[in-house]
């Protein structure tokens, strides 16, 4: 199915962290891009997303719309070949699971393809999905094949009282799918990355990638920090992956995007080596210790005893042979990252 790149594309959450860079790669592609955000006359919160649009040689438009709302899509989306939902909470300190996760990721999945269905111009939607949709806690990873996470796998491990977040992102993946197959008009593609880390057209991002930083540097982990294996993937390479997944003929089903196999301490350490004067953590912290302190640091004890200190591997060889990624370093990922937090005045300079 071959896609008019003429034609607008619209993107949902557009002022987000993920969604940021994607518009600006759509942008300087030269589209029209119908931003679809909560509130259009608010500059605001606006300004990021504007700056990047007058550098390009893009267009953008803004359309009022949210999650929550039936129909509220449709007017973003009407003329638009490929839509792009990348809206969805991510954050772990959460009050109401149901109200602050479950529902905004469900039913504004529903809400947007529903829209799909309607609008006869769609051929392609992609869906920020997660690796959270593959996996609930490190622990599972163990018996994957090959202990690695591939795109054959599902969270069957998450629910509304553990591992929350996941959850959320596994219901709203599956009830993609099904609502695709329900249907022959679009296509379905679903990009599944890993923890996010990297510069952003904002440096004053909400997302807990900005927080996980902070502490980091601020003292929060200087007794250590957890034994935690993550995968990461730079912004900047995640939305690359979007743009092809959008426009791609051969772009199909989910796709796991992660750059690097790491850790917290390895981040820390790459960080340790160019920025000296920051308390970084140099070790990490005894598992039984951080089990103890666990509700104090808004971690469960299961969270602790499934995640820390078990090994983490992701097999990301679909999205190198048929969305052609490549990934940057991890270095490059974290030392830019930082560096714009600094620079903006969200990490005080030492």
């Amino acid at each position: 199915m071959n896609i008019d790149i003429t034609k607008p594309v619209m993107v949902t959450g557009a002022t987000g962290y993920v969604a940021g860079r994607l518009v600006e790669r759509l942008l300087n592609e030269g589209l029209t891009v119908h931003a679809a955000v909560r509130t259009p006359n608010n500059p605001d919160k606006l300004k990021y997303l504007n700056a990047i649009a007058e550098k390009s040689k893009g267009t953008i438009k803004y359309f009022k719309a949210d999650l929550l709302n039936d129909g509220s899509y449709l007017e973003a989306m009407k003329d638009c070949e490929v839509v792009y939902h990348t809206a969805s909470p991510f954050s772990l300190d959460i009050k109401d699971a149901q109200k602050e996760l479950i529902d905004p990721a469900l039913k504004g999945t529903r809400n947007v393809l529903e829209a799909a269905n309607k609008v006869p111009s769609v051929k392609r939607v992609v869906v920020t999905s997660s690796c959270a949709a593959i996996y609930g806690d490190s622990i599972d990873v163990l018996k994957m094949p090959n202990k690695e996470l591939s795109e054959e796998v599902w969270n069957t491990t998450s629910s509304l009282t553990h591992q929350p977040y996941s959850y959320s992102k596994t219901l709203a993946e599956r009830e993609a799918w099904k609502i695709a197959e329900a249907q022959t008009q679009w296509k379905l593609v679903t990009i599944n990355p890993s923890f996010v880390l990297g510069p952003g057209i904002n440096p004053f991002g909400t997302s807990e990638t900005f927080t996980i930083m902070k502490q980091m540097s601020d003292g929060t982990m200087k007794m250590g920090a957890p034994d935690m294996e993550i995968g990461v993937i730079d912004v900047r390479d995640l939305a690359e992956a979007h743009f092809r997944a959008g426009y791609k003929p051969e772009a199909n089903g989910r796709n796991i995007i992660s750059g690097t196999d790491s850790s917290f301490l390895e981040i820390a350490g790459i960080l340790k080596k160019e920025f000296p004067k920051y308390p970084f953590p140099k070790n990490t912290i005894p598992k039984f210790l951080i089990w103890l302190i666990a509700p104090a640091i808004g971690m469960t004890r299961s969270m602790v005893s499934k995640n820390v200190g078990y090994a983490w591997s992701a097999n990301n060889s679909k999205s190198k042979k048929e969305l052609g990624m490549t990934y940057r370093p991890l270095k490059e990922t974290v030392v830019d990252f930082f560096k714009q937090l600094e620079e903006a005045g969200v990490i005080k300079k030492k």
